[in-house]
């Protein structure tokens, strides 16, 4: 590794960087003024080999939903190695050093190869349900009376209406990533180029009885032709619906769309409200897999942030291969409400690794599961049932994009 120089990026690498990690994910970048707008040069890092960049990583600044707050959270992106340069050690000098840096108590990611990030503390600590949805036997749900109406707006009505609904779905539910203005602005990009044969973006709203937006969905569609006529497939991007009485109403109309055979939606939650809905359960084909990873970088920072289902008064013991101050013992006593996290020479409770800790943090995996492998181990009897009930959370997370 002598020849490699790990540095903070600079605004003129950012093409270089877009490069690099479109040819590690086998993509043909394309330019986009507002990702170079977007673009933090000293949240960045880069690995040079002479005068060649051959590896980056970046952290974005974004807040993200917790149990019981929305607080700031290093989005981790744009992690990549020159197919040349692989097998030296280069990702584990860029995870290590950012780790290290960033200044928020937690980092997320969504990992394109998940196999590779446990070995840097990051837990897997939401799923994404991937729903596949046979139109002709799902059973939409009946809506008899319609409280407000349905309606599309344009991309400037949605910049100025969505914002505001998308904040409030994090209040209820942890591992929802907010948005800034500009990257709301990207978020609703419509390049034909990105459109993979799919329609335009349709951005349609639910508006209440007194004329207010309480819910919105983006969806495009597909027309195919089967034997016997048209097969249509629709997807859903993304739905965020506050209200019970919103979301219900928009999934009964995308469920309905004429002549349409299929619908496909990529970020529920392993409870979404949905597969309450419809009459067929099992028409909605689902596929679990890891969506948010944590990576907890500041023990007592992190647990003072969130809070707990119920009582909390404990000794964790933590280990962490990578980052010497989260490692010793740290007295978590909170509730709902209020909460501290100091380091203590008391006795442990508890011991686990900071993987099993950022698995656990938002509150839809259960310490009980680790301590059933002996990943987390109880040194108090009742311990691991007590914190299993105080970091569960009603609803389980969720993560309604890749960053």
């Amino acid at each position: 590794m002598t020849d490699i120089e790990v540095r903070t990026a600079s605004a003129d690498d950012f093409e270089a960087m877009r490069d690099l990690f479109a040819a590690a994910m086998m993509f043909d970048a394309s330019p986009d003024e507002l990702s170079r707008q977007i673009f933090e040069p000293e949240r960045a890092l880069v690995a040079v080999d002479g005068d060649q960049i051959v590896g980056t990583t970046k952290a974005l600044t974004r807040d993200l939903s917790l149990p019981g707050a929305v607080v700031p959270a290093a989005h981790v992106t744009g992690v990549g190695v020159r197919a040349t340069h692989r097998r030296r050690g280069i990702l584990s000098q860029l995870m290590t050093r950012q780790l290290r840096e960033v200044p928020e108590p937690i980092a997320v990611l969504w990992a394109s190869e998940p196999g590779i990030y446990g070995r840097f503390g990051y837990g897997a600590a939401a799923w994404a349900v991937n729903f596949e949805a046979d139109l002709h036997r799902v059973g939409p749900p009946a809506v008899r009376t319609r409280p407000g109406e349905l309606g599309e707006i344009s991309v400037d009505d949605a910049l100025m209406t969505l914002p505001a609904l998308l904040r409030a779905v994090q209040d209820q539910r942890a591992g929802v990533s907010g948005r800034s203005e500009l990257r709301w602005q990207q978020h609703l990009q419509d390049k034909p180029d990105d459109r993979n044969g799919r329609t335009a973006r349709h951005i349609l709203v639910h508006r209440d009885e007194t004329g207010t937006v309480d819910g919105y969905a983006l969806w495009r569609g597909k027309m195919n032709w089967g034997p016997a006529g048209p097969v249509n497939e629709v997807l859903v991007e993304e739905l965020v619906a506050p209200e019970f009485s919103a979301y219900k109403v928009l999934w009964q109309h995308l469920l309905t769309m004429d002549l349409s055979a299929k619908l496909g939606y990529g970020y529920g939650a392993v409870d979404e409200p949905i597969m309450q809905l419809v009459t067929t359960p099992t028409a909605l084909d689902r596929r679990v897999s890891e969506s948010l990873w944590l990576r907890v970088t500041d023990v007592p920072g992190a647990l003072r942030q969130r809070r707990y289902a119920v009582p909390i008064d404990l000794v964790l013991e933590v280990t962490d291969d990578l980052i010497e101050s989260n490692n010793g013992r740290f007295q978590l006593t909170g509730d709902d409400a209020l909460v501290s996290c100091e380091r203590t020479d008391s006795p442990a409770d508890l011991s686990l690794s900071v993987g099993e800790l950022g698995a656990a943090y938002l509150g839809g995996r259960k310490l009980a599961e680790f301590a059933t492998t002996g990943r987390v181990t109880e040194h108090t009897p009742g311990a691991i049932n007590r914190a299993t009930a105080a970091f569960t959370w009603p609803l389980a997370p969720v993560s309604l994009e890749v960053f």
